[in-house]
């Protein structure tokens, strides 16, 4: 495997691009098509207006490219500015243009789109809705898919994930909030087309991004335990103990159920991803918070690194769609960047 020296900071950002840092620098065995991450890229920020921190990044059919922005309530506190409950915003590629879709989002985290073109948002906790929604993007109009569990509120849900007979998984954690944590686990739940909701995982830790594999036979999930439960609640002085931080692998029976495989990735003592998505070949993108060095790990199904492009920390990711399928949009601090690329993203297909 042959690598470019990964230089130590970020480029100036006022050209609004920055250097690839990390690639690969020859084609993987039997794909043909040249390095993950193509020499001549480069990594570009076409918005950097977010309230506090960007997220939850999804493109839809249309190509639109639609991202959370989380305005953690106790920063609006400490600038004694009025408290927000997070927006949604529309980046439109055509133009340039980023636009507010929804405001309040009701601390929106995680976005997908399903096989209709409905938008599916994980909404947390802080002022937020601790809720999955659905909206019909042709409409307008908003459903509630998941608001409670065994009659009590979700923790905070964070991210989502849909298979191709349409059942949707979300992780829900807890990282920050003043609401009662109501749920006796931090897990990963299946809703069913018929509206059930069931628990499947409660194993993983403290479980964040979640994909189902291009095959469906494996669901990834992230464990980030960070120790804590409220982010801006505990002094910093206060020693945390962090907890599991890995990319882990369960199989996924053809039922929805899910058994734990084995851990790709472990990332202790250093943080571990947040969000990530699949290639159409399977490779997983994942957004590694780790503070000595941060940025997109490109793993192979079996977590060997593939690639490795270097930002400021991310949360999240997602590929484009149509001509844009290549393009890798990334969410991290309070910003929106870009990356073409060599791999055509996954996408769940369309309803005929």
């Amino acid at each position: 495997m042959i690598r470019t020296s990964p230089l130590h900071g970020l480029c100036p950002l006022g050209t609004g691009v920055l250097a690839l840092l990390l690639s690969l620098g020859s084609a993987l065995p039997g794909q043909g098509q040249g390095p993950i991450v193509p020499r001549e890229a480069k990594l570009e920020k076409v918005f950097d207006g977010g309230v506090v921190l960007t997220e939850g990044v999804a493109v839809a059919p249309n190509g639109q490219v639609y991202f959370s922005d989380i305005t953690f309530t106790h920063v609006s506190r400490e600038k004694k500015q009025p408290l927000e409950a997070g927006h949604i915003w529309k980046f439109d590629p055509a133009t340039g243009k980023t636009t507010i879709f929804r405001s309040p989002s009701g601390m929106s985290n995680g976005i997908k789109f399903d096989a209709d073109g409905n938008m599916l948002v994980a909404e947390g906790a802080d002022f937020g809705g601790r809720r999955v929604i659905r909206t019909d993007m042709k409409t307008g109009k908003s459903y509630i898919l998941a608001g409670l569990f065994e009659g009590r509120p979700f923790n905070s849900p964070n991210d989502i994930t849909i298979d191709e007979k349409g059942r949707i998984y979300f992780s829900d954690p807890r990282y920050l909030g003043h609401e009662p944590l109501d749920q006796v686990v931090q897990a990963v739940y299946r809703i069913d087309p018929d509206g059930s909701i069931h628990r499947i995982i409660a194993d993983a830790g403290k479980p964040n991004g979640v994909c189902v594999s291009p095959d469906q036979k494996t669901l990834y999930v992230v464990s980030n335990d960070n120790g804590s439960t409220g982010i801006g609640r505990v002094p910093m002085d206060v020693k945390l103990h962090k907890g599991r931080m890995a990319l882990l692998a369960y199989d996924l029976a053809a039922d929805g159920t899910a058994r734990f495989r084995k851990t790709l990735v472990d990332y202790a003592p250093q943080d571990g991803p947040d969000g990530l998505v699949c290639d159409a070949e399977g490779n997983i993108y994942a957004a590694v918070r780790d503070e000595t060095r941060p940025g997109i790990y490109v793993y192979s199904p079996a977590g060997k690194e593939l690639a490795y492009i270097k930002t400021e920390l991310p949360t999240n990711v997602g590929f484009g769609r149509g001509k844009e399928a290549k393009t890798l949009y990334i969410t991290a601090g309070k910003s929106l960047y870009r990356i073409r690329l060599n791999r055509t993203g996954y996408q769940l297909p369309a309803r005929k």
